[in-house]
C-alpha cells in the first residue's frame, strides 16, 4: 500500500511515518504537488550463495552435450520436419 504525504505533514510526523513504514507501508513525501521523497522498508541482503552447496543433488547424462540428430534440429530451428 502506497500512502502520498505533504512535505510539512511529514516533516511534523516522521516518527509515525516511519512506524507505518515498519509495519511495510510505502510512503511518497510530495511538495507542492510533486514528488521529491519516497520512503520503503529496508530489505536486507539475501544470504551469499555457497559453491558447491547442491553437490550430490544432480545428474547429468554422459551424452548430455552430444550433437543433436538432424530432425532434432530441424525441429529446434523451425524447419519443416
Amino acid at each position: 500500500m502506497m500512502a502520498t504525504i505533504n512535505f510539512d505533514e511529514a516533516k511534523n510526523n516522521f516518527v509515525d511515518l516511519l512506524q507505518r513504514v515498519i509495519a511495510g507501508e510505502e510512503i511518497v513525501i510530495v511538495k507542492a504537488g510533486k514528488p521529491v521523497a519516497r520512503i520503503i522498508p529496508f530489505a536486507q541482503k539475501t544470504a551469499r550463495r555457497v559453491p558447491g552447496s547442491a553437490k550430490g543433488q544432480l545428474w547429468l547424462a554422459p551424452d548430455f552435450d552430444a550433437p543433436l540428430s538432424s530432425e532434432l534440429l530441424d525441429a529446434f530451428e523451425g524447419k519443416a520436419v
